[in-house]
């Protein structure tokens, strides 16, 4: 069995009169995990920084231009069974203005803008809901003892 890091996870969010929203995309019907509400998520291509490919595929799949980014002091996983391998899954937090206008991918059919209760109500990974527990409380919670990195764009 090998270690691989070849995908990256990016919670984009915007700021708002009553804190912090998520933006959650919906699988497409025909794509990998149809129907399944999600982060900005994609492949690191060859030569690519992981930050790069999360603002990459920010811009791929929903035209959005990140005001900020950060690295979270997290890392998911998962273990994929085809490859036989576990996959080490650095997260982002993306910061995007907000008042944007989304325009979703042929790899998504929905978007939405939820409240961090609501997102982990709909992401499907442990992982995911944990990120986004970070993220509000690194965001929102003045003592917050987490150590967010942001990168210069």
């Amino acid at each position: 069995m090998k270690i691989i890091s070849n995908l990256i996870e990016a919670h984009i969010f915007r700021e708002t009169e009553d804190g912090i929203e998520f933006l959650l995309l919906k699988r497409a019907e025909g794509e990998i995990y149809p129907s399944v509400w999600q982060m900005v998520s994609g492949k690191i291509k060859e030569g690519e920084k992981a930050y790069e490919t999360a603002v990459r595929e920010l811009k791929e799949e929903t035209g959005l231009v990140p005001e900020q980014i950060w690295v979270a002091p997290r890392v998911n996983s998962f273990y994929s069974h085809e490859s036989d391998s576990i996959c080490l899954v650095p997260v982002f937090a993306i910061k995007v203005s907000a008042n944007v206008r989304v325009h979703i991918s042929k790899e998504h059919s929905e978007y939405k803008w939820c409240k961090s209760s609501d997102a982990k109500k709909q992401l499907a990974w442990d992982g995911q809901r944990k990120a986004v527990d970070l993220i509000e409380e690194y965001f929102l919670n003045e003592r917050s003892f987490l150590n967010f990195v942001e990168i210069e764009l």
